[in-house]
């Protein structure tokens, strides 16, 4: 059942609502609904947490909280969920995003070697920018939507599964 599995993965509520960077919501973090675990909160928390793993942005987990707390999402599925982008993966998933812009676009590939640094951020802003944030926001709206479907699917066929079970007891 998805339910019992995503308990066993997801962090504790004290470890969230102790983060230093989830302290400006302050008493929201209290709100009980953002700690269940429902087919409902569950989807939306997916929908919320891959968004945000595409989008580039400092503070991805922050983001996510507050739009978690609007959406009353479960709140530390939809923080954890960010982490899909880490910097091992990072890498592969924005070049990809990249390559997406480059193809919807019908831009050249461009070759750039990534430095470390904001000077070459602020360059390839103008160069590579355009077609690695619109393949960011395209992936980051699919994956949402599937992600956020995909829960629903699996949580009602987990459902039924367990009510036939049931019923042949």
């Amino acid at each position: 059942m998805p339910k019992k599995t995503i308990k066993r993965f997801m962090p504790e509520p004290q470890k969230i609502k102790s983060n230093k960077h989830l302290r400006i919501f302050g008493d929201l973090l209290h709100n009980g609904n953002l700690w269940h675990l429902n087919r409902r909160s569950v989807a939306k928390a997916f929908a919320v947490g891959l968004f945000f793993a595409f989008i580039p942005v400092p503070f991805q987990m922050v983001l996510a909280a507050g739009v978690a707390i609007i959406v009353h999402s479960n709140l530390p599925l939809s923080v954890a969920l960010v982490w899909i982008t880490n910097p091992l993966t990072m890498p592969a998933i924005f070049y990809f995003c990249y390559l997406l812009g480059t193809w919807i676009l019908g831009a050249p590939e461009q070759n750039f070697a990534f430095e470390a640094s904001w000077q070459w951020v602020l360059e390839s802003i103008s160069t590579i920018g355009p077609s690695f944030f619109l393949g960011c926001g395209i992936l980051a709206i699919f994956f949402s939507v599937l992600g956020y479907f995909s829960i629903h699917l699996l949580w009602r066929h987990s459902v039924n599964k367990e009510w036939k079970k049931r019923k042949n007891r």
